[in-house]
């Protein structure tokens, strides 16, 4: 870590002096460090401008799967689903972050039923009655990145598909009650973990949620299935994303070999994702976007 002057700028970009600004902050992470914690790297630290452009993101984000809720129902496409993503994103002025992502074709992912993560909207993938879908909408704005997604139920679901998708959600408030500044994310991971196996389901292991800001994916990998006082400390101007998938039978997933993208459960039973964006702050956190 390179060492500053106590009226050199501070490291963060503010403009602000570095003894008014992140010295303090430096120091209660250097006891961490020597502690033996994991303690996040400067550069994903964001500062007040930053944090102000990646909450108007976030604002575009909100509204579009807004859009979204009011619009989705049974006999349409997947496909349409993506049109819509893509109109009015472009209408706010930003750019859908999926498209073109890594090779990915389109501008949003709809996962349906036993598609945990990843699913490509398809004109031949129709929503029908009983259907559960996760809409994960990824925003651009001014060159700032935000990222949430819903669950939907299309018209009426089984009672157990109806209970996974409300655990899910629910256990983002679980995990929320542990998210706090100088905290560690395994807190937070090892609650939702907990609170999903009480309720009898499993989380994903392998895919987990990531920091998100200045670029659509950075430091840190986000589990949760990790432990209490372990993974990276919870710093103020940290932002990334709480998402666990879970799944109402095994933990177990593979990869659609055609598409190199679709995540799908192993036993073909349905999976559910909540995604929010939360900003560590000074006092507790802040959702950027849900």
């Amino acid at each position: 870590m390179l060492k500053m002057g106590r009226n050199d700028p501070c490291w963060c970009g503010s403009g602000i002096k570095y003894k008014k600004c992140h010295s303090d902050f430096d120091q209660r992470l250097e006891v961490f460090r020597h502690e033996g914690a994991v303690v996040p790297p400067r550069k994903i630290i964001k500062n007040k401008a930053q944090i102000e452009g990646i909450r108007e993101s976030g604002k575009i984000n909100i509204a579009v799967l807004d859009y979204v809720s009011e619009h989705i129902h049974e006999g349409i496409t997947t496909e349409q689903i993506d049109q819509w993503v893509y109109e009015q994103t472009m209408h706010y002025g930003a750019i859908p972050a999926p498209l073109n992502y890594q090779g990915f074709p389109k501008s949003v992912c709809t996962s349906v039923n036993d598609q945990v993560c990843h699913g490509i909207p398809s004109p031949d993938e129709v929503l029908r009655e009983g259907d559960i879908i996760n809409v994960d909408v990824s925003t651009i704005y001014n060159g700032y990145f935000s990222d949430s997604s819903r669950m939907f139920c299309i018209g009426d679901v089984s009672p157990e598909k109806k209970r996974l998708v409300d655990i899910t959600k629910e256990s983002l408030s679980v995990g929320l009650e542990q998210v706090k500044p100088w905290g560690f994310l395994g807190d937070m991971g090892q609650a939702i973990h907990d609170f999903a196996v009480k309720n009898g389901y499993s989380v994903v292991r392998q895919i987990g949620g990531h920091g998100v800001g200045l670029e659509f994916h950075e430091d840190p990998w986000v589990s949760y299935v990790s432990e209490k006082g372990t993974e990276m400390v919870m710093a103020p101007g940290m932002i990334f994303t709480i998402e666990p998938m879970i799944n109402m039978g095994s933990d177990e997933v593979f990869v659609d070999d055609e598409n190199g993208w679709t995540v799908y459960t192993e036993d073909g039973l349905p999976s559910a994702q909540w995604e929010i964006q939360v900003l560590i702050t000074d006092n507790g956190y802040e959702i950027l976007a849900y």
